[in-house]
């Protein structure tokens, strides 16, 4: 008897989450598609890219797309791929790491230092996460337009984040003073207990924050385009751009450079998923 109650009691619940299960793949086949038909048309002819999935042919797939874009890129007219990869890489790495660093240095001075006007910060701190950054795209390109065309001024407007800083904030609450107050007394020095007792216990909040920066700053826009023309230090989602309109379009080679740029944020994604689905829940950002 009680376990035909309990066979009941799970029908019923599958029965009520049915209409989320099928709203939540209708979801992700609505995400899944473009970038299925992305990957697919990126093997396809200029001819067959523009016509969705009925019109590609599988018989005439191959990687002239591909060995088009990387024959392209080989002058310094052009840049080379290698030097769009590694201008990305540098970039996004910087803003990473140096978030981390000076994000998390903030967060834990607001949340554990008291002084005259904290709240005023953190107010103002809370106000500046609802300011876009086009907002202030303008005034920061007159002040820095004398970097233009250099690495490290992609990198430099984006390191402390008013968002990193208050989620590290909100993590830095929840550890127990007692903790420090130990280490303290144990003769560590403020910064010892943040590197060796805090950071460990909020690494939750330290890997939300490296993912959501990564993805951001890794298809960042607006900053190269108002800064950067030089070839040789262009990311990689700029000449995208440039790539698409510099020439009569073939959507073929678009789309293999398409994957190109979003093939390592995949490969991030799927080797972290589980990170990034565990540190996205414990930090509350969920829904």
């Amino acid at each position: 008897m009680d376990d035909a109650r309990g066979a009941a009691r799970r029908q019923r619940r599958l029965f009520r989450s049915l209409p989320t299960y099928v709203l939540l793949t209708v979801i992700g086949v609505v995400f899944a598609v473009p970038i299925v038909y992305l990957f697919v048309a990126s093997f396809a002819p200029n001819s067959q890219v523009l016509g969705g999935f009925s019109s590609i042919n599988p018989a005439d797939l191959s990687l002239d797309n591909y060995a088009r874009i990387f024959s392209y890129f080989t002058t310094d007219a052009t840049g080379r791929l290698w030097q769009f990869y590694a201008v990305t890489i540098a970039v996004t790495a910087a803003v990473v790491i140096g978030g981390l660093v000076v994000n998390s240095l903030a967060g834990y001075a607001l949340a554990r230092m008291r002084w005259r006007g904290r709240n005023a910060v953190l107010l103002g701190i809370a106000l500046v996460t609802i300011i876009p950054f086009e907002a202030v795209a303008v005034p920061l390109y007159y002040m820095l337009n004398g970097e233009r065309n250099t690495v490290y001024v992609q990198a430099l407007p984006f390191i402390a984040s008013a968002f990193s800083i208050f989620l590290f904030y909100t993590f830095f609450l929840d550890v127990p003073k007692e903790i420090e107050e130990a280490a303290r007394i144990d003769g560590a020095s403020p910064l010892r207990t943040f590197v060796s007792v805090v950071v460990p216990m909020t690494r939750p909040a330290f890997a939300t924050v490296a993912i959501l920066t990564f993805i951001g700053q890794w298809g960042s826009y607006l900053w190269p385009v108002l800064m950067v023309s030089d070839p040789s230090v262009r990311p990689l989602v700029l000449q995208l751009g440039v790539f698409q309109s510099s020439q009569r379009p073939e959507w073929g080679s678009v789309m293999a450079f398409g994957v190109i740029f979003i093939l390592p944020l995949l490969i991030m994604f799927l080797v972290f998923q589980r990170s990034f689905v565990a540190s996205v829940a414990s930090s509350g950002l969920k829904g």
